[in-house]
């Protein structure tokens, strides 16, 4: 047999192994059905390259809520539906309670933080963190009153901008990490501040490249994207000024810290970490408190001001439910007294709306993937060890068990017939168990806050009326990012 005659037939039997060991992975397993994929490729020419979770949503439909896809040489579980999320994250916590080492995030934090790591790390990490932004007081009083504040000098910025159209992209980004900063840093920053609005356009760009077909091949060929060149290479080193801006802070706060009067929370991070200086396996160190700062940072920024930036759009789309909300709030509250968190069960339809925003807008359908650390039985199959989870929110979010019209923007599905508002347990934008986001509270405490606040003294518009307004996303990936417009803010 000659040379060439002994590569194709070498290849063709690794070809045939590659085939035969994505459909039966680990011998004796009984893996999740799913549609056959080609060697090395898997399933990514069937994929909607676009809309990825629309594949997933198709793809549970024949196969059922557990289905076995793979994306590249990778096996991917995709859980589906409500009750099969429910089981996995809520009933059996502890087995997916793994996060997936998303290519992209870990060349950001090379594994350290909150939101990337898993065992020991993530353990300390998150209860640490939930238990120091509770005693500043995310999702109580004081951080109520902090909203409110805030909620002044975003009113403030939107009046300067005297009937011009605008994008307010970054004007609410700006109000939104004030928060956050106020929580992490122990203070806010002027709109004006040149270096704010810079990491701020940072942490956009993170976003919106996540959610780019280029930032999902990131994640499914990292070993060949990290060699080539493109705007990823760019992004990476402007993410490290968001670390320089952490360490600086963090450094900064190290020369005037008071162990026995700590600030905020990287104050409490330091004061852990000088009274473990001496534990080799401590968690309570630099890396750490850096990576984490960027991920309360970028998720407790991006997100929310996202959302915040989707209401507006759809409230300009839909006047007569922007109407409705103002002669609500003008008949509770007032134009003149700050909202409070107590007047959510006096505005109803408001409530209704903050909701049904959150959840029509779908903004992370694909949740932050989780990862099997060990084999899995879940209804009858095994999750082999290495997998990793994807629990599809889209499917939940649109689920027409759940919904009664779960493609149209209606808060109705928050309502019952006499006009009260109705929770919904298929409301899950935040994800369940115990990867649930940890600022939960906080966001839902500045959506209604900030929104209220700013229809208490503004009717919103767009300069070529509802028509003109294009509220399907820009991109569908690991994201669903709403396309940029303009709008005008007219004084009350």
């Amino acid at each position: 047999m000659d040379v060439s005659s002994t590569l194709v037939l070498a290849s063709l039997v690794l070809l045939l192994l590659l085939v035969f060991g994505m459909r039966k992975g680990k011998q004796g397993l009984r893996l999740p059905p799913g549609p056959t994929g080609l060697p090395l490729l898997g399933n990514l020419p069937q994929l909607n390259k676009h809309a990825p979770f629309k594949s997933f949503l198709e793809w549970s439909k024949q196969y059922g809520p557990v289905t076995t896809v793979y994306l590249g040489p990778q096996r991917v579980t995709v859980l589906a539906g409500h009750q099969t999320l429910k089981e996995a994250l809520v009933d059996q916590a502890d087995d997916f309670s793994g996060r997936a080492p998303i290519p992209l995030m870990y060349k950001v934090v090379r594994g350290y933080g909150l939101v990337i790591s898993n065992g020991e790390r993530w353990r300390q990490l998150r209860r640490f963190t939930l238990t120091t932004l509770r005693d500043f007081g995310m999702g109580r009083k004081k951080m109520e009153s902090w909203i409110q504040d805030e909620s002044r000098h975003l009113v403030e910025s939107l009046r300067e901008t005297k009937l011009a159209p605008f994008d307010p992209s970054f004007f609410l980004s700006r109000a939104v990490s004030n928060v956050i900063c106020a929580l992490v840093f122990g203070q806010r920053f002027s709109y004006q501040d040149a270096q704010l609005l810079r990491l701020l356009q940072i942490i956009n760009r993170v976003l919106r490249f996540g959610s780019s077909p280029w930032g999902q091949l990131f994640n499914i060929f990292p070993w060949l994207m990290n060699h080539m060149p493109g705007r990823h290479q760019t992004l990476f080193k402007e993410v490290d000024e968001i670390m320089n801006f952490s360490m600086e802070n963090a450094r900064k706060h190290q020369q005037t810290l008071n162990p026995d009067d700590p600030r905020d929370f990287i104050d409490c991070f330091l004061i852990r970490l000088n009274q473990e200086k001496d534990l080799p396996a401590t968690e309570f160190h630099y890396d750490n408190l850096v990576s984490t700062l960027l991920n309360l940072f970028l998720a407790g920024t991006e997100t929310t001001s996202t959302t915040m930036r989707y209401a507006l759009m759809l409230l300009i789309k839909y006047p007569s439910i922007q109407e409705k909300m103002q002669t609500e709030i003008d008949t509770v509250i007032g134009q003149n007294r700050c909202p409070l968190m107590d007047d959510r069960k006096s505005l109803p339809f408001t409530n209704a709306v903050v909701h049904e925003v959150q959840r029509f807008l779908d903004l992370v359908p694909l949740s932050l993937p989780h990862y099997a650390t060990h084999d899995i039985s879940f209804k009858g199959y095994i999750i082999p060890q290495g997998t990793v989870i994807i629990p599809l929110l889209h499917s939940v979010l649109k689920c027409e068990d759940h919904w009664d019209s779960p493609w149209a923007f209606n808060p109705d599905h928050f309502l019952d017939k006499k006009g009260n508002f109705k929770p919904n347990p298929a409301f899950v934008p935040f994800s369940a168990g115990k990867r649930a986001c940890v600022g939960e509270s906080l966001a839902r405490m500045e959506l209604f806050l900030f929104l209220v606040t700013l229809l208490q003294h503004f009717t919103f518009s767009s300069p070529g009326g509802p028509d003109s307004v294009d509220i399907s996303p820009e991109f569908s990936s690991f994201g669903n990012i709403p396309r940029r417009y303009e709008l005008i803010a007219t004084p009350r």
